[in-house]
């Protein structure tokens, strides 16, 4: 990867709606050369798609909660296991197995704290092998969303 590739990450972190004609523009080259790059990169995995980035407030997901897991044990079929059911849950928008105490992170959104208060209840606590969970709201997003340094 060069420093051509790279500014075509950064160009498309910001906006991924440019057309080949106006991404080739930006980074200084032409349209078949860039072209042939981004698929490339698309095609290494590197770009691994593109989205819309939603405003969760404008969906009514106003309140979110950082959920820290502690597992009850920690062998391979449990961890699987509720890797597998946490992926279904679609309030958890976020989640990462962290290495010591505790065993994962969990970002949840809900409209409100009854409505995570009953995921929390019904949901989360009955996921495969959890012992505990800590949860901890999110007052305010200082940095969200950032592109990746290129």
């Amino acid at each position: 990867m060069d420093a051509i590739d790279r500014k075509i990450l950064a160009v498309l972190q910001e906006d991924g709606r440019l057309t080949i004609t106006e991404l080739a523009a930006r980074v200084g080259l032409s349209v078949s050369p860039c072209h042939r790059r981004l698929r490339e990169l698309e095609r290494s995995g590197t770009i691994r798609g593109y989205r819309a980035i939603v405003d969760a407030s404008a969906l009514g997901l106003t309140f979110q909660a950082l959920v820290f897991v502690t597992m009850r044990q920690e062998d391979r079929d449990t961890l699987l296991g509720f890797e597998a059911a946490v992926a279904r849950v679609p309030e958890v928008v976020q989640a990462q197995r962290l290495f010591g105490d505790p065993d994962y992170l969990l970002r949840i959104v809900t409209a409100d704290l009854t409505a995570y208060q009953e995921l929390e209840d019904d949901v989360l606590s009955a996921l495969p092998g959890v012992q505990r969970l800590n949860s901890t709201l999110v007052m305010k997003h200082v940095v969200n969303d950032r592109p990746l340094p290129t």
